[in-house]
């Protein structure tokens, strides 16, 4: 799984806008919301002085929820794309091994990308809160329709993408209190276990292949 998620293109892509955005949740994923402040928003995105509030006219607030909203959008392709072209346990190899890869080079400082909007506090938080619902809701519909397809019963495969997703983001939690990657590691060999007991056959030679 790569870290290179679509972050927009052309002139889009290098608008003020889309790089305080990016900025932001790089800040946010490391730091928090909280103890992230506009103007290192800005800094890093190299924007003009001043801008934030021309693109973002509600503040810290506003981007958030912009943020967690579009880091949810752009995993949620990436976990789309995987359910699609590889078997269950491929797919969590893949996730794990992506978020394993970034808290290591990050020097594990980096977890989810859409956590930090679910952490967010206060009435000025609800709307960040919410678009991180809506991203974890999200993976976890696109992850239960992988293992319905595969034969779960549609309770059941809800139950199994909850856990998937909920141990996931949990472990990058530890990691980043723990400085480690261990906790990912634990994650992975038993989540694999337990799909492959309840899915004999879930393995990477039985992977769904997609047709031109």
């Amino acid at each position: 799984m790569s870290d290179d998620t679509p972050k927009g293109s052309g002139a889009e892509a290098d608008s003020p806008r889309e790089r305080m955005l990016n900025s932001a949740t790089e800040l946010f994923q490391r730091n928090g919301v909280a103890a992230t402040a506009l103007s290192d928003i800005v800094e890093r995105s190299g924007a003009p002085r001043g801008s934030l509030y021309h693109y973002f006219p509600e503040g810290k607030s506003q981007i958030a929820a912009e943020a967690t909203a579009r880091a949810g959008r752009q995993l949620g392709a990436v976990v789309s794309l995987l359910t699609a072209t590889h078997a269950p346990v491929e797919t969590i190899r893949l996730m794990v091994g992506h978020f394993r890869q970034q808290l290591i080079d990050s020097d594990y400082t980096a977890g989810c990308p859409a956590a930090p909007g679910a952490l967010e506090g206060g009435a000025g938080g609800s709307e960040a809160r919410r678009a991180a619902g809506e991203a974890f809701t999200t993976w976890e519909a696109t992850v239960s329709a992988a293992f319905w397809q595969r034969g779960l019963a549609a309770g059941e495969a809800d139950a199994l993408a909850t856990l998937v997703i909920s141990a996931i983001e949990g472990a990058l939690v530890l990691g980043k209190a723990q400085q480690s990657a261990r906790a990912l590691d634990r994650v992975e060999r038993a989540l694999i276990a337990h799909v492959e007991s309840l899915l004999p056959g879930a393995g990477p030679d039985t992977a769904i292949a997609i047709e031109g």
